[in-house]
Protein backbone atom coordinates (compact mmCIF):
# COMPACT_ATOMS: atom_id res chain seq x y z
CA UNK A 1 0.00 0.00 0.00
CA UNK A 2 1.33 3.49 -0.79
CA UNK A 3 1.39 6.91 1.31
CA UNK A 4 -0.20 10.01 1.33
CA UNK A 5 1.95 13.01 2.43
CA UNK A 6 0.71 15.84 4.16
CA UNK A 7 3.18 18.30 2.68
CA UNK A 8 3.34 22.12 4.01
CA UNK A 9 3.76 24.59 1.68
CA UNK A 10 5.32 28.39 1.74
CA UNK A 11 3.38 30.82 3.41
CA UNK A 12 4.60 33.97 1.37
CA UNK A 13 8.16 32.91 -0.40
CA UNK A 14 8.04 30.90 -2.64
CA UNK A 15 11.81 29.80 -1.24
CA UNK A 16 9.97 29.24 2.27
CA UNK A 17 10.01 24.92 1.45
CA UNK A 18 11.90 22.29 2.80
CA UNK A 19 14.05 20.46 0.82
CA UNK A 20 12.37 17.18 2.49
CA UNK A 21 8.92 18.85 0.88
CA UNK A 22 10.60 19.31 -2.48
CA UNK A 23 11.19 15.95 -2.98
CA UNK A 24 8.40 14.25 -1.95
CA UNK A 25 6.87 16.63 -4.71
CA UNK A 26 8.70 15.37 -6.98
CA UNK A 27 8.70 11.70 -6.36
CA UNK A 28 4.61 11.27 -5.65
CA UNK A 29 2.76 10.00 -8.35
CA UNK A 30 -0.07 12.10 -7.88
CA UNK A 31 -0.21 15.60 -6.18
CA UNK A 32 -3.53 16.82 -4.40
CA UNK A 33 -3.86 20.57 -4.60
CA UNK A 34 -6.83 23.01 -2.98
CA UNK A 35 -6.25 25.39 -6.17
CA UNK A 36 -3.84 24.00 -8.97
CA UNK A 37 -2.95 27.28 -10.57
CA UNK A 38 -1.44 28.17 -6.90
CA UNK A 39 0.20 24.72 -6.83
CA UNK A 40 1.27 25.05 -10.08
CA UNK A 41 3.41 28.61 -9.43
CA UNK A 42 5.54 26.60 -6.66
CA UNK A 43 6.09 23.67 -9.40
CA UNK A 44 7.64 26.43 -11.81
CA UNK A 45 9.57 27.84 -9.13
CA UNK A 46 11.27 24.47 -8.32
CA UNK A 47 11.37 22.67 -11.42
CA UNK A 48 8.68 20.01 -10.35
CA UNK A 49 6.18 18.00 -13.37
CA UNK A 50 4.39 15.87 -11.08
CA UNK A 51 0.65 15.56 -12.51
CA UNK A 52 -1.72 17.60 -10.36
CA UNK A 53 -5.57 17.05 -9.52
CA UNK A 54 -8.04 19.84 -7.65
CA UNK A 55 -8.81 18.73 -3.85
CA UNK A 56 -10.54 21.53 -2.14
CA UNK A 57 -13.44 21.71 0.14
CA UNK A 58 -16.20 21.81 -2.71
CA UNK A 59 -15.43 18.56 -4.17
CA UNK A 60 -13.44 16.73 -1.25
CA UNK A 61 -16.58 13.79 -1.12
CA UNK A 62 -15.95 13.09 -4.47
CA UNK A 63 -12.63 13.28 -4.67
CA UNK A 64 -11.70 11.02 -1.48
CA UNK A 65 -12.83 7.80 -3.03
CA UNK A 66 -10.61 8.03 -5.75
CA UNK A 67 -7.65 9.41 -4.25
CA UNK A 68 -7.82 6.27 -1.29
CA UNK A 69 -8.65 3.87 -4.91
CA UNK A 70 -5.06 5.38 -6.09
CA UNK A 71 -3.19 4.86 -2.77
CA UNK A 72 -4.50 1.12 -2.38
CA UNK A 73 -3.02 0.55 -6.10
CA UNK A 74 0.08 1.65 -4.75
CA UNK A 75 0.49 5.61 -6.17
CA UNK A 76 1.93 7.62 -3.21
CA UNK A 77 0.29 11.18 -2.90
CA UNK A 78 0.68 14.22 -1.94
CA UNK A 79 -1.69 16.65 0.03
CA UNK A 80 -1.22 20.25 -0.42
CA UNK A 81 -2.94 23.32 -0.08
CA UNK A 82 -2.65 27.00 -1.13
CA UNK A 83 -0.21 27.81 1.71
CA UNK A 84 0.76 26.42 5.16
CA UNK A 85 -0.18 22.92 6.37
CA UNK A 86 -3.35 21.06 4.80
CA UNK A 87 -6.10 20.24 7.62
CA UNK A 88 -4.58 23.80 9.80
CA UNK A 89 -8.13 25.57 8.45
CA UNK A 90 -7.68 24.33 4.94
CA UNK A 91 -9.14 20.77 3.70
CA UNK A 92 -8.00 17.23 3.69
CA UNK A 93 -9.76 16.05 6.62
CA UNK A 94 -11.93 13.49 5.20
CA UNK A 95 -9.08 12.12 2.89
CA UNK A 96 -7.24 11.40 6.61
CA UNK A 97 -9.56 9.56 8.15
CA UNK A 98 -10.44 7.26 5.26
CA UNK A 99 -6.75 6.66 4.83
CA UNK A 100 -6.79 6.02 8.84
CA UNK A 101 -9.94 3.63 8.20
CA UNK A 102 -8.36 1.78 5.54
CA UNK A 103 -4.92 1.43 6.84
CA UNK A 104 -2.90 3.43 4.58
CA UNK A 105 0.35 5.09 5.69
CA UNK A 106 0.19 8.71 6.24
CA UNK A 107 3.42 11.21 6.64
CA UNK A 108 3.38 14.33 7.56
CA UNK A 109 6.31 17.02 6.28
CA UNK A 110 6.47 19.95 8.38
CA UNK A 111 7.20 23.60 7.07
CA UNK A 112 6.95 27.20 7.63
CA UNK A 113 3.91 27.95 10.27
CA UNK A 114 2.39 31.41 10.23
CA UNK A 115 1.51 31.52 13.92
CA UNK A 116 4.81 30.53 15.03
CA UNK A 117 6.75 32.70 12.80
CA UNK A 118 4.63 35.51 14.00
CA UNK A 119 5.39 34.53 17.33
CA UNK A 120 8.46 34.80 17.10
CA UNK A 121 8.88 38.33 16.48
CA UNK A 122 6.58 39.62 19.41
CA UNK A 123 8.47 40.97 22.50
CA UNK A 124 6.13 38.71 24.47
CA UNK A 125 6.61 35.55 26.31
CA UNK A 126 5.28 32.93 23.96
CA UNK A 127 6.07 30.23 26.54
CA UNK A 128 2.02 29.19 25.61
CA UNK A 129 -0.17 29.91 23.06
CA UNK A 130 -3.43 29.23 21.36
CA UNK A 131 -4.52 28.74 17.93
CA UNK A 132 -8.23 29.32 16.90
CA UNK A 133 -8.35 29.19 13.77
CA UNK A 134 -10.46 31.20 11.22
CA UNK A 135 -12.84 33.89 13.15
CA UNK A 136 -16.07 34.12 12.16
CA UNK A 137 -16.88 36.56 9.47
CA UNK A 138 -19.58 39.09 10.55
CA UNK A 139 -18.87 41.11 13.16
CA UNK A 140 -21.19 40.12 15.85
CA UNK A 141 -19.79 36.70 16.02
CA UNK A 142 -16.91 37.09 15.80
CA UNK A 143 -16.91 39.92 18.69
CA UNK A 144 -18.45 37.34 20.62
CA UNK A 145 -15.87 34.69 19.59
CA UNK A 146 -12.97 37.34 20.75
CA UNK A 147 -14.93 37.94 24.11
CA UNK A 148 -15.58 34.43 24.45
CA UNK A 149 -11.56 33.52 24.17
CA UNK A 150 -10.53 36.68 26.87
Amino acid sequence: MATLYIVATPIGNLKDITLRALDILEKVALVAAEDTRVTKKLFSAHGISTPLISYHQHNASQRDPQLLLELEQGRDIALVTDAGTPLVSDPGHSLVAACCQHGVGIVPIPGACAAITALSVNDFNITRFSFEGFLPPKRSARTSRLQQLN
